[in-house]
């Protein structure tokens, strides 16, 4: 009989958690090569460019077709492709750790397409607050939108916990608090950067979608905990 402590830690990982990772490891991996001369040939060199152009939330194609009232399909995938697509390995590398650890945790209490819904419904959010918000032209790119949905989750989660046991809900927010005190350092330091908005409405979005799809809302939540 094999013993619990030998045990492969990636077996507890979700298998959604798991395939994202790897869907965002693959593309990165394939640019990476492609700017080494490894695979593609000449072209490959700017392969992370054109998917730039073809996948990134632009604010100006978004302002665009809100003043036309056209909305394109190929542009409206911007809302959620943008998060494929990373400046660097640096740039996917926290996304990936968010991911792994918190998509563990979440789907301990949520559903597959839970998870899922989070992820893309505070994608969606983060870009469409980017790009309403703000008078930026930079186009937004990464999955940090998608994965501080994940936090709001985990939030929701802490949150529900901490009202269960008579503890101060306000102690669910601490996570939050510190990243973006990081980030409001970082800015203050190597100057500011707008993609806090992005990430700001994923996190609320998370926590408030969290609401609706937990498994039997705040009730079911609440019960689970309990029995931990």
């Amino acid at each position: 009989m094999r013993h619990p402590s030998d045990a492969s830690p990636f077996n507890a990982l979700p298998p959604v958690v798991v395939g994202l990772c790897a869907v965002l490891l693959l593309i990165e991996l394939a640019f990476q090569a492609g700017a080494a001369g490894f695979a593609g040939g000449a072209g490959a060199v700017g392969w992370r460019i054109e998917a730039f152009n073809a996948f990134a939330f632009s604010p100006v194609i978004f302002d665009r077709m809100i003043e036309t009232g056209q909305y394109p399909p190929r542009e409206l995938l911007r809302l959620i492709s943008y998060s494929f697509v990373h400046l660097g390995f640096t740039h996917l590398l926290f996304v990936l750790v968010f991911l792994l650890a918190l998509g563990k945790m979440v789907s301990e209490v949520f559903s597959t397409a839970a998870v899922l819904t989070v992820l893309a419904v505070s994608a969606i959010a983060g870009a469409a607050a980017y790009g309403l918000l703000l008078d930026d032209p930079m186009a937004l790119v990464g999955g940090y939108p998608a994965v501080y949905g994940l936090i709001g989750a985990y939030t929701f989660i802490l949150w529900v916990g901490f009202g269960a046991v008579g503890e101060n809900r306000a102690r669910a927010f601490t996570l939050i608090a510190f990243l973006l005190g990081i980030q409001l350092l970082f800015g203050l330091m190597f100057g500011g950067s707008p993609e806090w908005l992005a990430d700001l409405a994923g996190f609320a979005t998370g926590f408030a979608l969290s609401f609706v799809v937990s498994p039997g809302g705040w009730g079911r939540v609440r019960a689970r905990l309990r029995q931990r």
